[in-house]
């Protein structure tokens, strides 16, 4: 039975290190510290799981998240703009440890962040 919780814990653990998502900022946005604090759920188009900051309600993630991916299919760029929940998010890849991510930044308080990943 102990060796059991042992597993148990050491499994927890596992799954609480996964769910972390590195959330470096757009270079130039003024968003250096501000890491995504809550798992929103699925973007349905891509299969990745949408994170953002404290002030992003998760509906309006979600929405920015199928906007992103809606309109990324189609795009010629590296950075898009998509305009979702009243605001308009420049989003684009980037290069994580070891994954890459998708995050959009809103433009006009770039302290709210959305992250997209694997």
């Amino acid at each position: 039975m102990h060796a059991n919780r042992k597993g148990t814990v050491a499994g927890l653990v596992a799954a609480a290190l996964c769910l972390s998502v590195p959330a470096e900022a757009f270079a130039g946005s003024g968003t250096h510290d501000h890491k995504p604090s809550a798992y929103c759920g699925t973007d349905k188009a891509s299969g990745l799981a949408v994170y953002t900051t404290q002030d992003v309600p998760c509906a309006a993630a979600l929405q920015v998240a199928a906007a992103y991916t809606k309109s990324s299919y189609n795009a010629s760029s590296a950075t898009v703009d998509v305009r979702a929940a009243g605001s308009t998010w420049k989003c684009q890849e980037r290069q994580g440890d070891p994954n890459p991510y998708q995050a959009c930044v809103d433009t006009r308080d770039n302290t709210r962040l959305i992250t997209l990943s694997s």
